[in-house]
């Protein structure tokens, strides 16, 4: 088997060089102690991670630089069901890694592999520990037990401490191609050709993300729903901006994802009046942004986009909202009619 078909048969999407890195490190058995897998939500970083586990417990002999995906431990391992590959995440979105997780980590880390050579411990979202946690996994890091990998993701990698960064492997994934994403829509979950090119725009090149949108109908209809509030937003009066404004700050988990769809649209009015068309993420709305950019000025679209992102920086800082929110609506542009 040739270099690009090893590369091909990981079972990762996109990330050839990160693939080639790990592929060349098992070749040469020269693979570190612990990796960093750095990259926005949903890109891949557990998928690759879970990748190169597979391909080190293989049990297809022939197979030395990538996992055959058929053997008991590429099924167990996929299934997170392998004895010596231990998956450790946050418990839910609201609650972070614990030092109790660590130290039991610790734990099992000192005990001997019971199928293979190497225990392997995957731990997701880093920047999700607690202080404790990160300090505690530190030791480990410094010190690790020869028998053991640690392979750790992580979406931010400033909200980790330089002490764990410094004694890892730092590999950092970027956002796929559109044409690369929009093409595994297609061919590997049954995506029209439209959904895919709009998917792979919406979801910024996150794969995790485009597949989540497709499988979730509601998802397009929360779109719209939310484009067609900011259009009526525009068209009311002072008084309705007013109540749409405290209507949206009483759907705290949705301000924020909300205020992000709104900044998107108003960057796509930008492009079109700066020549970036073919840029736009909200393809399907092509009409309408056209519209917006040649009934506002240039100015105009660059306020209201730095209102939207100041806006959205203020419910980081926990502002009330519901003020952050009236001050937003009241300075949106005032439109008649919206396509």
């Amino acid at each position: 088997m040739g270099q690009a078909d090893a590369i091909t048969a990981w079972p990762v999407i996109g990330h050839e060089w990160a693939v080639q890195l790990l592929r060349q490190s098992l070749l040469h058995g020269r693979l570190s102690h612990a990796y960093l897998f750095i990259g926005q939500p949903g890109v891949g970083k557990t998928t690759l991670a879970r990748a190169l586990a597979q391909a080190m417990h293989c049990q297809v002999k022939e197979v030395v630089t990538r996992p055959c995906g058929q053997c008991r431990a590429c099924s167990l391992i996929a299934l997170d069901r392998h004895p010596d590959v231990r998956v450790v995440a946050p418990p839910d979105a609201e609650r972070p890694i614990s030092v109790e997780q660590v130290r039991e980590l610790q734990r099992e880390a000192h005990l001997s592999p019971i199928e293979g050579r190497t225990k392997v411990f995957i731990l997701r979202e880093l920047d999700r520990a607690t202080p404790q946690a990160a300090n505690a996994l530190l030791k480990t890091l410094e010190e690790p037990p020869a028998h053991v990998m640690l392979l750790m993701t992580a979406s931010q990698r400033e909200a980790l401490l330089p002490t764990v960064t410094s004694r890892c492997q730092v590999i950092a994934l970027r956002p796929l191609p559109l044409k690369t994403l929009a093409t595994a829509l297609q061919e590997r979950w049954g995506a029209s050709p439209e959904q895919a090119a709009l998917l792979a725009r919406l979801s910024g090149g996150s794969l995790g993300l485009a597949v989540a949108l497709l499988r979730d109908p509601q998802s397009e209809v929360w779109r719209h729903q939310r484009l067609t509030e900011m259009m009526q937003a525009m068209a009311a009066d002072l008084t309705e901006r007013l109540r749409l404004a405290e209507q949206l700050s009483q759907q705290a988990e949705m301000v924020k994802p909300t205020l992000t769809l709104w900044l998107n649209w108003w960057r796509d009015v930008l492009l079109v009046q700066t020549g970036g068309i073919e840029l736009i993420t909200h393809v399907d709305q092509r009409a309408a942004i056209e519209q917006a950019a040649r009934q506002w000025r240039t100015g105009q679209v660059k306020d209201t986009v730095h209102k939207l992102w100041d806006t959205l920086k203020y419910m980081d800082a926990n502002v009330n909202a519901r003020l952050a929110l009236e001050a937003l609506f009241l300075s949106l542009p005032r439109s008649a009619s919206m396509g």
